[in-house]
């Protein structure tokens, strides 16, 4: 699709592609390499910030949520670039370009044209959480034939299957590119946001910053929003790490069969939120985290908007500190989930520049 809304050439000094991670299997039928991500990456003629920007998407999406947007304006990608940031745009391993290679990596889930748009597209027609009513921002009608929604669902990729599987490969190949390009700054979303922990706990060095773009969530266990008047139930696995399925460096350390131990709130602390989880006392600390700088987005009218809260006390809890800013707060009202790809998405990437600007020197 294309947009009168036109711009400035960009001025573009090198461009590119290449696969992080993965490794030859040679127990499989042809000896392929698996647990690859695809990597794509552009650096300005005129950089204003040392470290570049690594664009992670979230499930069942793949890199063109940061390359564009279905109605045809501009991304994220090409926002930071227009201010001075080399940015890499990666589709997760087994997703888009990345090859898929089963049964290395696992069986993937189906699409869901419902579940993508009662989650993303048009939560106000279905309000299966509360916040969800509030939802206003998405371009067009939001129904088949609309050549937004058209363009959203075709853009749509199976995810793998296993949570665990997905955090363990994406994590293995991220920590890959990482090793690569050396210190960047990791943007994460929904489903990836798992994979921001473990990389950051793994290379705290590397990661200069980490954008929580409405984070995988809430600690734990997962919710089901399952419409009034119980809008919340825990479902799901338990949560190793309580932030995902790949354990975390503690201190003090767990030894070998030793699990953490959780409670949970008698009632929520917000109207239209979830009880939240977090460590029995005495909590855990979370060293390699501490020493990253963490700022995490959540939505007006998002599912995440029950519980994001959650995430950033069970992070404080571990010694971890976390700007968490409501983008309700900063006048970015109605916005839902895909925030990167709605009606104001430029609004909402210039609170993550200014944050950047602020807290990344």
């Amino acid at each position: 699709m294309q947009t009168t809304d036109r711009k400035e050439p960009l001025v573009i000094a090198q461009q590119g592609w290449f696969y992080a991670g993965g490794a030859y299997d040679e127990t499989l039928p042809g000896k392929p390499v698996t647990g690859q991500m695809y990597v794509e990456f552009q650096i300005p003629e005129q950089r204003s910030c040392p470290w570049p920007l690594v664009f992670v998407h979230g499930g069942q999406q793949n890199g063109t949520n940061w390359t564009g947007t279905p109605d045809g304006r501009e991304g994220w990608a090409q926002f930071f670039l227009r201010r001075g940031y080399a940015t890499y745009v990666v589709d997760q391993v087994a997703r888009g370009r990345s090859p898929h290679n089963n049964p290395a990596d696992g069986e993937l889930a189906p699409l869901n044209r419902d579940y993508a748009t009662r989650r993303f597209i048009a939560p106000e027609r279905h309000v299966d959480w509360p916040q969800g009513a509030r939802h206003d921002q998405w371009v067009g009608d939001a129904k088949p034939g609309d050549p937004v929604f058209d363009q959203f669902i075709s853009s749509q990729n199976p995810s793998l299957a296993s949570y665990a599987r997905q955090q363990e490969l994406n994590s293995d190949a991220l920590v890959a590119l990482l090793d690569k390009i050396g210190p960047a700054i990791l943007v994460v979303h929904s489903q990836s946001g798992a994979f921001g922990w473990t990389v950051a706990d793994r290379r705290p060095g590397l990661v200069k910053a980490l954008v929580a773009l409405e984070p995988n969530g809430p600690p734990v266990r997962d919710i089901g929003n399952l419409g009034a008047p119980d809008w919340f139930e825990d479902t799901g696995r338990w949560k190793i790490s309580g932030l995902g399925d790949v354990q975390l460096i503690w201190d003090p350390p767990l030894r070998d069969g030793e699990k953490l131990e959780w409670t949970r709130e008698d009632k929520p602390q917000m109207p239209e939120c979830v009880c939240c989880w977090k460590q029995a006392e005495p909590a855990r600390k979370l060293p390699n985290l501490a020493q990253v700088k963490i700022v995490m987005l959540t939505a007006e009218a998002s599912y995440h908007a029950p519980y994001d809260h959650c995430t950033t006390q069970f992070l404080e809890q571990a010694g971890v500190a976390v700007d968490h800013i409501y983008l309700k707060d900063r006048g970015i009202t109605g916005t839902g989930h895909m925030l990167m790809i709605e009606k104001n998405s430029d609004n909402i990437a210039a609170v993550v520049h200014e944050w950047l600007q602020a807290s990344v020197s």
